[in-house]
């Protein structure tokens, strides 16, 4: 099977490098300069490190090339640039299916990517979403890695996931692409509580719990817009959102511990060098819990603290003084 790989940031490359040593792949950067760099060094410098590209992953910087090539095309480009890969997509008539590999809600208008699926794409356009506790390093390295990939159409998920399995990544499948979809954008929102709670020293008590809550939240959510419960308790639920939370790796959490050492959002992001998405999804989170009437306090304390100068301490002391109530999701 030839797959395309749409995006050449750390998860896009890793995704391609793991893939590429099972099949053909093309790896699309909208940067010629950066292909042509990858081209001569054979890694991607820029966003992975020193890793070497198998002998069948191929570069290209024309993204039309690379639809028609095709038999699947994987698309790991910021969620900012997802209604425009599925309108490039439309115009070019590609006829291959297509796995969504970003995690987020789009700005300003707090849609999920089924939703920006059903409004963009051609009507009987196959498609499905990936999602799952990832790191783009350990993929790379090979180490053990498991992910779902959701799809309405079982036979495109089985078949997709089919592809992507071997070596040492286990690809589970699913129907529920809501649940997917939530469960991979919400989990960046509480990574970067989490990541001002470990930044202030709070310990593996307040980051258990927070986890823990963070779930609740991710999980009524998902339930309000038509994700199934028990997708929450999986790869794409709590196993990422605990990877997130916890792992060094993890762009949002180093958003929160910055924050919470003093950082301003600015220093941080112009810094980063990477897309934190979970900076725009909590805005979004929280503007269409209040539309959905979703008791998110988590999500609001969070937004507080990026869209509102909110401290993290006062984020955190305004969690603490909630009153005493029994736990339910």
């Amino acid at each position: 099977m030839k797959i395309a790989v749409l995006g050449a940031g750390a998860w896009g490359t890793a995704l391609a490098i793991h893939l590429a040593r099972r099949h053909p792949v093309m790896l699309w950067a909208r940067d010629p300069a950066h292909i042509e760099t990858m081209r001569v060094s054979r890694t991607n410098q820029r966003y992975l490190g020193d890793y070497p590209f198998p002998e069948h992953l191929q570069l290209e910087s024309d993204l039309h090339k690379s639809f028609h090539w095709a038999d699947l095309i994987l698309s790991v480009v910021p969620t900012s640039g997802v209604r425009d890969m599925m309108r490039e997509i439309k115009s070019a008539r590609s006829k291959a299916p297509v796995v969504w590999a970003n995690k987020g809600l789009e700005r300003d208008t707090a849609l999920l990517l089924h939703e920006l699926a059903e409004e963009e794409l051609p009507f009987g356009q196959t498609w499905g979403i990936l999602s799952g506790p990832s790191f783009a390093s350990d993929l790379s390295k090979g180490l053990p890695t498991a992910m779902t990939l959701a799809s309405s159409d079982s036979a495109f998920a089985q078949e997709a996931a089919q592809a992507m399995h071997g070596d040492s990544v286990r690809v589970y499948t699913s129907q529920d692409v809501v649940g997917v979809a939530v469960g991979g954008a919400l989990k960046n929102v509480m990574a970067i509580a989490a990541g001002i709670c470990d930044g202030m020293q709070f310990g593996n008590n307040a980051r258990a719990a927070l986890i823990t809550r963070g779930l609740a939240e991710i999980t009524r959510f998902g339930l309000a817009v038509g994700g199934r419960g028990q997708t929450f308790m999986g790869l794409a639920g709590a196993g990422d959102l605990i990877l997130t939370c916890t792992g060094d790796s993890s762009r949002n959490r180093t958003v929160g511990l910055r924050l919470a050492r003093g950082e301003t959002l600015d220093q941080i992001i112009s810094s980063l060098g990477h897309v934190a998405e979970g900076v725009h999804t909590t805005r979004e989170v929280h503007r269409r819990a209040q539309m959905l009437g979703v008791e998110m306090p988590i999500t609001i304390e969070v937004n507080r603290v990026l869209s509102e100068g909110l401290s993290p301490r006062e984020a955190v002391e305004n969690l603490l003084s909630r009153e005493q109530k029994a736990e339910h999701y």
